[in-house]
């Protein structure tokens, strides 16, 4: 679905006015966006019946658990490095000690 469809009705919706077929052309046409009838009559369509304003806020939700979950795992990358670190100094010393041996 194009962006600029969904723009559009999101203004007549914040406007306060009916989103329809006729409605939503308008803007797109004063925005100079030749409307696709088959995507305007999608658009009204896929906003039958839903509350625009609900929908607004849940998406405003979701996208600060999006922005939250990225901080959450830097933290747990940092463990498997400081894992690597330990590792591979387990791994020195392990050959430090062959060598002594062999040395």
């Amino acid at each position: 679905m194009g962006m600029e469809y969904v723009y559009g009705a999101l203004l007549l919706h914040k406007a306060g006015k009916k989103v329809d077929e006729s409605a939503l052309s308008k803007v797109l046409e004063s925005a100079g966006v030749k409307p696709d009838v088959a995507m305007t009559k999608a658009v009204v369509a896929s906003l039958d019946g839903v509350d625009i304003d609900k929908a607004i806020k849940e998406a405003a939700v979701q996208q600060v658990a999006v922005a939250a979950a990225p901080a959450a795992g830097e933290k747990k990358e940092a463990k498997p490095e400081a894992k690597k670190e330990d590792e591979k100094k387990s791994a020195e010393e392990a050959a430090a000690g062959l060598s002594a041996l062999f040395g």
